[in-house]
């Protein structure tokens, strides 16, 4: 099974800081699922409000899975989460681990 990190790296709009750690807070409660071994949030060192969040998922299909979720909740934070980003600066990275043959 190939194990999978997911990356996304954003700058904040800076007036928008407290409910970007708020909205983040919350999205981290959300985000216990089948599938998903790991999610954390960090700030770019030497760059204000410019963050990173990296997901872990155990297997392409679990990324996959999560994906397509139907989550009311999980996509209205996401949503949140994208209004509060300063406008080109969203960076995607998926990672699939190779084989340990």
């Amino acid at each position: 099974m190939a194990k999978v990190l997911f990356s996304v790296q954003y700058d904040v709009q800076p007036e928008m800081k407290d409910e970007y750690l708020k909205v983040v807070k919350e999205l981290k409660t959300v985000l216990k699922k089948d599938g998903l071994d790991m999610y954390e949030v960090y700030e770019v060192k030497g760059k204000p409000n410019s963050y990173q969040e990296i997901y872990s998922f155990s297997s392409l299909e679990a990324y996959e899975a999560f994906d397509d979720s139907d989550d009311e909740r999980l996509n209205i934070l996401l949503t949140k989460l994208g209004e509060m980003t300063v406008d080109n600066t969203t960076k995607y990275s998926t990672l699939i681990r190779l084989s340990e043959e």
